[in-house]
């Protein structure tokens, strides 16, 4: 370019002119490659590589770039950012669901006022005999919309008194009352119909009928005896132990003289016999 051109694009004496659209390319280039090599770090980034040839490698997208630079742009590219958005959703896919956190839901508090009356009924029916408990609570100051509850628990579950294999524990609660506890037999419960529970509102009365299986208050509590259609034991026999089976004589032995011990074993040959 000579002066007199370099004076109608309206450069300066000395300036050398204006700069051709490709080199204000490459200049912006290299800035934008050093403004990014200050605010990324490259040896964070999973997928950058550096091969023997001195080349730079995604690992990601298997493509090789001359400088640092040219990496940085590839990595600002859409094929880049389809095949990160892509291994994102199959690590998804793969990753095992984790259970959700359990949240314990707010404990309401309560003014307690006092323990409700109660009746506890025994009853008996003679026809299955059959044994059961009726227990009616009353709750006359329960909140408004409010249903009694109830449930058993076993006595490994309180901590209140000994462990008793023997017994259970059946609960009934409803705020703004305490929760109150009866103690009965641990036998199975019967679930069928005689089995129920209803709350009257009128009156505020809790009402749950407990009925026991039969089958259970008929065992006896000391063990088994003897199977049906056998006779029973005499009054003064019962759990002595049998009696030992009868002296069956031994061949050219005298018996064994009342009072002693019989021989159960058989004694030792004598030599030469």
């Amino acid at each position: 370019m000579s002066f007199l051109d370099a004076r109608e694009h309206g450069s300066k004496v000395g300036s050398g002119g204006h700069a051709s659209a490709q080199n204000e390319a490459i200049d912006r280039r290299e800035r934008l490659r050093r403004l990014a090599l200050e605010t990324i770090d490259l040896s964070k980034d999973p997928y950058f590589m550096r091969n023997h040839l001195g080349q730079y490698e995604c690992r990601l997208c298997l493509t090789l770039h001359n400088n640092e630079g040219n990496y940085l742009a590839h990595t600002q590219g859409k094929r880049h950012q389809q095949n990160l958005a892509k291994r994102a959703a199959r690590e998804a896919a793969d990753k095992p669901a984790q259970p959700a956190p359990n949240k314990r839901a707010s404990v309401r508090k309560v003014v307690k006022i006092g323990r409700p009356g109660y009746r506890v009924t025994k009853q008996y029916d003679p026809e299955t005999d059959q044994r059961s408990l009726l227990f009616q609570v009353e709750y006359p100051e329960i909140e408004e919309a409010a249903r009694p509850r109830h449930r058993f628990m076993s006595a490994y579950e309180q901590k209140k008194e000994a462990w008793d294999k023997s017994y259970q524990y059946v609960l009934f609660a409803a705020d703004p009352y305490e929760v109150i506890a009866f103690k009965i037999p641990n036998l199975e419960v019967d679930r069928s119909e005689r089995f129920f529970s209803h709350w009257d509102t009128t009156n505020n009365v809790y009402s749950l009928q407990l009925p026991f299986k039969p089958a259970q208050q008929l065992a006896p509590a000391g063990g088994g005896g003897p199977p049906p259609g056998m006779p029973q034991p005499p009054p003064g026999m019962a759990g002595a132990p049998p009696p030992p089976p009868p002296f069956q004589g031994i061949p050219g032995m005298p018996p064994p003289p009342m009072g002693l011990p019989q021989p159960w074993a058989l004694p030792p040959r004598p030599p030469g016999a």
